[in-house]
């Protein structure tokens, strides 16, 4: 007899509003990615089990929806490297330009990557991917989800591999352009202060699990949960004294299958997953929630 199937997300819920820019903040394995590759049922969630329902615009979704872009992890991942870039976006725009001729489709597609700040766009459309540097390939990948005209933009972890500059460059054009074209954006991120600034909301994310959600600024600032609290404190400031004064939370984050053994209940709930990583652990017993705890 196999094993008892184990959940990777648990109770998920959260809403995205027209124009809003919400986050989804935790450490990797937390449940982020699943949760955006299940909006449309991507692989590998296409083959998964999953109830409850995912509705867009009140519609219930059930697979990709042509108002729905993604931009994911790794660009360098994500472009075929036996292809030049101009040739992708054309396939990206498949459907869509049947009734345009070729130079019509390019010239949108050089458009849109003049929108993302790429100064040359016949050349890099002319390229192929390992031509392109990490940042450039990242813009790449934002101006083939912008072609399509989403109405919400999903972007997973946008600044993977990424250097710290350039980080900070493709979040102020996600910025801009999320606000020029009234687009809604989803984003998943490592770092709660990275989206303070940028997000609406927020919902912090650990072992499958939204364990804190709010205002971003709120979150960012005065984090409830002890595990939305460590985030924070992880985040690096110029004002430290050095490594020294690095923080980290210690321990990682469980096995879906860790979780299945150590924290089903048998009327069917869940134990509290961060208890054997929170430095508030023997508190737990005297209040309802770990939010109450501070």
């Amino acid at each position: 007899m196999g094993a008892e199937a184990a959940p990777i997300l648990r109770g998920v819920s959260f809403c995205v509003g027209r124009g809003e820019r919400v986050a989804l903040v935790g450490e990797s394995g937390c449940g982020k990615s699943m949760t955006l590759l299940a909006l449309t049922r991507l692989p590998p969630t296409d083959g998964a089990a999953i109830s409850g329902e995912v509705l867009f615009d009140g519609a219930p979704l059930r697979g990709p929806h042509p108002r729905i872009s993604y931009i994911f992890q790794d660009p360098m991942a994500s472009l075929d490297p036996v292809m030049r870039i101009g040739a992708q976006l054309r396939e990206a725009m498949a459907g869509q330009g049947e009734h345009q001729g070729r130079a019509a489709l390019d010239g949108r597609i050089t458009e849109t990557l003049r929108a993302v700040d790429l100064r040359d766009p016949e050349a890099v459309m002319r390229s192929y991917p390992c031509e392109l540097s990490g940042g450039m390939c990242q813009r790449v990948m934002i101006a083939m989800a912008l072609l399509r005209e989403p109405d919400l933009l999903v972007a997973d972890e946008p600044t993977t591999a990424l250097d710290a500059t350039t980080q900070a460059d493709v979040m102020a054009l996600l910025d801009r352009i999320v606000m020029e074209r009234g687009m809604s954006l989803l984003l998943a991120t490592h770092n709660l202060g990275l989206v303070a600034n940028l997000c609406d909301r927020v919902n912090v994310f650990y072992a499958g699990q939204i364990v804190e959600s709010g205002p971003a600024c709120e979150v960012a600032e005065h984090p409830r949960h002890p595990y939305a609290q460590g985030l924070v404190a992880a985040v690096p400031h110029i004002a430290a004294g050095g490594v020294a004064d690095l923080r980290d939370i210690p321990g990682e984050v469980p096995s879906p299958r860790e979780i299945a053994a150590r924290c089903r209940l048998k009327d069917g709930g869940w134990s509290c997953a961060f208890r054997p990583r929170c430095p508030k652990a023997a508190q737990c017993e005297r209040v309802e929630t770990c939010a109450e705890i501070r």
